[in-house]
């Protein structure tokens, strides 16, 4: 039973972490290095606008919005990883599926350029994978 707990538990926390990571590089996407993404889309709630924004939002922006989503699962699998030490490498690349499921449903929310539809999935299971790799212990 407390197996099971600690792996909840490591996936939570993971998820938590790194959503705060990705709203971080979010953030600092849409104040410092594309303010004018940041302005238009401040306090917007209309889907459509929302949906064009997406679409004429530069290349870059998006890059850096995956940059995040890299960043945060591979803390996020780090944290699952350490905290369920029995499948250190199981809970990090389950958890770089759960990021990609995420990333799924919130692109069919703001639906992005196709390029970003396949880079959001490639992106957290390549980062679950490697973070795999490096808890992996060596035989």
């Amino acid at each position: 039973m407390r197996a099971v707990l600690r792996s909840v538990l490591g996936i939570l926390l993971a998820f938590v972490v790194a959503s705060a990571i990705m709203m971080v590089v979010e953030s600092i996407n849409g104040k410092l290095l594309y303010p004018e993404l940041g302005k238009a889309a401040a306090g917007t709630t209309d889907r459509e606008a929302v949906r064009q924004l997406m679409a004429t939002a530069p290349a870059g922006a998006l890059l850096v919005v995956l940059g995040g989503w890299a960043i945060g699962t591979l803390a996020g699998g780090l944290i699952a990883a350490r905290i369920a030490p029995r499948a250190p490498a199981g809970h990090a690349i389950v958890f770089g599926g759960i990021v990609a499921l995420a990333g799924i449903a919130n692109n069919l929310m703001l639906p992005p350029p196709a390029w970003f539809w396949v880079a959001g999935l490639v992106v957290p299971l390549a980062a679950g994978w490697l973070v795999a790799r490096w808890v992996q212990p060596r035989t």
